[in-house]
């Protein structure tokens, strides 16, 4: 009984998995008045009795015993959840809404979007009520899912390891699924620029641009911090925005009639435009890293937090890449995977836009390689001597970019497999887990009978988008791969 009465945080906790595996005291619930009746009780003595900001104030006073070498800003941090969301998916949009349609496409990217955040914040939450229950300063995605099923009910705490497992197997996919695609489009798109100005025209096979790569992204993945890669992703979103903004001027040049266009697409079809859809909202696996490493943390969520503010941009860009792209190539579904592929291929203007898109994408890489990383190195750096830490850490990171160039070069039709991992992976981390880890982190919190429904419904969405998202890439991935063998 005394074991389980110690400070709200130990005063020395190097990493995570140090953390005590014992609930705070009382298993504080995170409700308002319990606090403020503890708070003036003295159960807290060296927090503010008259404060009411939960979970702003209480989640600094956790935080305080955290100790971060480079903490991110607000800026910062809304840069890096840009970049993490803002990648190759805007592109495909146009194609995502020629999968629904003009009206389905606009309703269903914004509706995809707003579910999309409030999971998001779903996992936040769950994540500061499980910091204080475990007097741990953070915790990263798996960590929440496991212990949220640790502390849940008796019938699912077996799982609570497994889970762990499931969830760092499926943000691995992802993650290193979106890295594999990123040396695919940067080959590609420079090949088309090469090509065209090439005086010799040589016209080298694009796995030679693939390779060219490689170097370069190795060297970007050495970067291991968020506050180094800043300046980077602020240069990336720069670039995104101004290609965004000429590939608007071509697209808003003379405009069809919406009557070119269908409203809504082929029932059939939704799930390949559900695919594509929940591909572009790649963001959830960055966000309680991006969260765990601000310099304010309490920043974060809310209404107009780091976090709404960014994903708002985000859906608002998807939205009109979406929209005005099919408007103007879907009328004789001319539109290609990505957007800029439609634009005209002898205009300067127009190759300006593929070399900053690839350059953007490119500096996107650290981004996405930054969450595989932090679940393959920490078990490997408890093994190490401190001399070793540095080399085998660089050698890890060298080792993880060429299995996703290795992928990238090996694999036929990579962008039918990305759409597969984005539609298995994608949809479950999004949509699946943040509801069910909800349910199971406040199942004895008093948890409205509104939260439950609202979680199963968001829980068979996602599971729904799943399997016929998975079975509509699949027989894309096998319809595309007769196509070229019967061609070759």
């Amino acid at each position: 009984m005394d074991d389980e009465r110690k400070p709200l945080l130990s005063p020395k906790i190097r990493s995570i998995s140090e953390s005590p595996e014992r609930p705070v005291q009382g298993n504080y619930s995170g409700n308002t008045a319990d606090y403020v009746r503890r708070l003036q009780e003295g159960s807290w003595p060296e927090a503010d009795a008259e404060s009411t900001n939960y979970p702003s104030e209480y989640d600094k006073m956790l935080r305080s015993g955290r100790t971060l070498e480079h903490p991110t800003s607000n800026f910062d941090t809304m840069v890096h959840l840009l970049k993490g969301n803002i990648g190759i998916g805007i592109l495909a949009m146009p194609d995502a809404f020629l999968n629904a349609g003009l009206a389905v496409g606009t309703v269903g990217t914004l509706v995809m979007g707003l579910i999309c955040t409030h999971c998001m914040h779903i996992i936040v939450r769950c994540a500061h009520e499980l910091c204080g229950r475990y007097q741990a300063p953070f915790l990263t995605y798996s960590q929440v899912a496991n212990r949220s099923f640790k502390s849940g009910p008796v019938s699912v705490q077996r799982y609570s390891r497994l889970i762990r497992w499931v969830v760092n197997i499926f943000l691995v996919i992802t993650q290193l699924g979106f890295c594999c695609v990123y040396f695919v489009f940067v080959g590609e798109n420079i090949k088309q620029v090469v090509d065209l100005y090439d005086p010799f025209q040589v016209k080298l096979d694009v796995h030679w641009y693939i390779a060219g790569a490689l170097l370069p992204m190795i060297l970007l993945s050495w970067v291991n911090n968020l506050k180094f890669l800043a300046p980077v992703s602020m240069i990336a979103a720069i670039l995104t925005f101004v290609g965004l903004g000429i590939t608007f001027y071509y697209v808003l040049i003379d405009l069809p009639s919406v009557q070119t266009v269908s409203l809504s697409a082929n029932v059939s079809q939704l799930p390949l435009f559900f695919g594509t859809a929940i591909y572009a909202f790649e963001g959830i696996g960055v966000v309680l890293p991006l969260e765990n490493n601000m310099e304010n943390p309490e920043d974060f969520g809310g209404l107009t937090g780091v976090l709404n503010t960014s994903m708002v941009i985000v859906a608002l860009m998807y939205t009109f890449v979406g929209f005005f792209g099919y408007l103007k190539y879907g009328g004789g579904n001319m539109i290609l995977g990505s957007i800029t592929l439609n634009l005209p291929q002898n205009e300067g203007l127009a190759q300006s836009v593929r070399i900053m898109m690839a350059l953007a994408i490119f500096l996107s890489y650290g981004i996405q390689f930054y969450v595989p990383m932090r679940i393959f190195w920490p078990p490997i750096e408890r093994r190490l001597r401190t001399q070793y830490k540095l080399l085998a850490e660089l050698a890890t990171r060298t080792l993880l970019v060429i299995f996703t160039f290795a992928l990238a070069i090996s694999v036929p039709n990579l962008s039918a497999v990305i759409s597969l991992v984005g539609a298995l992976s994608s949809s479950t981390l999004a949509l699946i887990f943040p509801p069910i880890i909800e349910l199971v982190t406040f199942w004895d919190h008093g948890i409205s009978r509104a939260t439950v429904f609202k979680d199963i419904f968001i829980a068979v969405f996602g599971f729904a988008g799943f399997l016929f998202g998975t079975y509509a890439s699949l027989e894309e991935l096998v319809f595309k791969n007769t196509e070229l063998n019967a061609s070759a």
